[in-house]
């Protein structure tokens, strides 16, 4: 079985091709600038060259009808024909508290994912005209919904609710989604399986870094809490955006800066975090090259991140009572051993003890590491996420129910 895997943003549509028989990435690739000048489109593809071309895309049916026409076609190619896709897993940002697990596309889920977007209105729109786009090209095939907060729906209420009002919840449905779920899910079964345990007899902390980034607490298979809220602006350092502040911040810039709600809103989501912070660049490896090389801001944001890290952690191992596992993953997580130093130094208290060596080769490879010593009492484990493949596995599951 053939699955293609589409996450559709504003103005792009990444996708891959995998075949689930062996889980074998087929192809992979990006239209950018969908209905922008400068359009631009990409794949990469098992023993075939490379193909990039600059073409303006009207809207995501067109780019859709490119991806379909790449990977079918013979000199860049992987299928013969649109017959061999079994099924589209899409990535849904945003299912409130609407779906707990992925879910086959059909009317009733379209217009629940369109209630949901005034929760995601930054991506769900975005995802349901993916969606649209390939129903238009590919009539009859199956679809599958893949949600980024489904993971989450396991949170009891007393961490995913907020110490607001209840009628605001009652009312608007205001709580914690969380988000990165399809990355946490992963990551933390992989976990599981390297430790050769059943998924319900541990707790891991892991922590998916990158531009955006989220720590959950994964207890006993499933999601007890974790550091993105409402929305993906809260919780830890990231690339843009702020994470928690205290809330008093919003009206006083405000007031100060003579600022709108979008503006505001606009700051906090693109202009702050490690670009706020160093006010030069949200690229952690600028960051980590500055630092090095003595920049003092750049220094400041690395400490400020291992903080909170060491901060979120550490109060996940207490909540859930221990933890036997902390998972790196993600851009960061996956590429920065000096993060996974401090953090494993901050935390020894716990029984947290890496080994250097392996931790150095643990850098920019898609292998899995336990960086662990073997007297550590808590395994800090190093797991290239894979999304795509875990959509994958969801929409072959469903599909095959059928």
């Amino acid at each position: 079985m053939k699955i293609l895997v589409i996450n559709a943003g504003s103005s792009s549509i990444k996708y891959q091709l995998i075949d689930m028989e062996t889980e074998t990435l087929l192809a992979k690739g990006q239209a950018d600038r969908i209905g922008i000048d400068g359009g631009n489109f990409k794949q990469k593809a098992d023993g075939k060259p490379e193909y990039k071309i600059d073409i303006q895309m009207a809207n995501h049916a067109e780019a859709v009808k490119l991806v379909l026409d790449t990977l079918t076609s013979k000199e860049f190619g992987v299928i013969n024909s649109l017959s061999e896709i079994s099924a589209v897993g899409h990535r849904v940002l945003h299912g409130g508290e609407k779906f707990s697990g992925s879910v086959i596309i059909d009317e009733k889920v379209i217009e629940a994912i369109e209630e949901c977007c005034e929760l995601g209105p930054l991506h769900n729109p975005h995802n349901l005209t993916g969606i649209r786009a390939c129903e238009k090209m590919m009539p009859g095939v199956p679809q599958v919904a893949v949600f980024d907060t489904g993971f989450h729906q396991t949170m009891p209420d007393y961490a995913y609710l907020y110490a607001l009002p209840y009628e605001y919840y009652e009312k608007y449905h205001i709580r914690r989604y969380g988000f990165h779920g399809t990355s946490h899910r992963y990551v933390s079964m992989r976990a599981a399986a390297m430790l050769g345990k059943d998924p319900k007899d541990l707790k891991i902390v892991t922590c998916h870094l990158g531009n955006g980034s989220s720590i959950a607490a994964v207890r006993g298979g499933k999601c007890f809490d974790t550091t993105m809220g409402l929305t993906p602006l809260e919780g830890i350092i990231m690339g843009t955006r702020c994470g928690s502040i205290d809330p008093a911040i919003v009206p006083l810039l405000m007031k100060k800066e003579n600022l709108t709600p979008d503006q505001i809103d606009y700051i906090m989501n693109k202009k702050s975090g490690i670009l706020g912070v160093s006010q030069t660049t949200s690229d952690n490896r600028d960051i980590e090259e500055g630092a090095k090389a003595g920049n003092k801001r750049y220094q400041l944001v690395e400490s400020m991140l291992v903080h909170q890290l060491t901060k979120y952690i550490g109060g996940y191992a207490a909540a859930m009572g221990g933890v036997d596992a902390i998972v790196f993953a993600g851009g960061i997580g996956e590429n920065n051993p000096q993060y996974r130093t401090r953090v494993a130094e901050n935390l020894a208290f716990l029984g947290v003890k890496i080994d250097e060596e392996l931790n150095a080769k643990a850098k920019r490879t898609s292998v899995e590491y336990d960086i662990s010593t073997p007297d550590a009492t808590v395994k800090m484990l190093v797991i290239p996420t894979n999304e795509e493949l875990m959509i994958a596995k969801d929409t072959m599951e469903l599909v095959g129910k059928r």
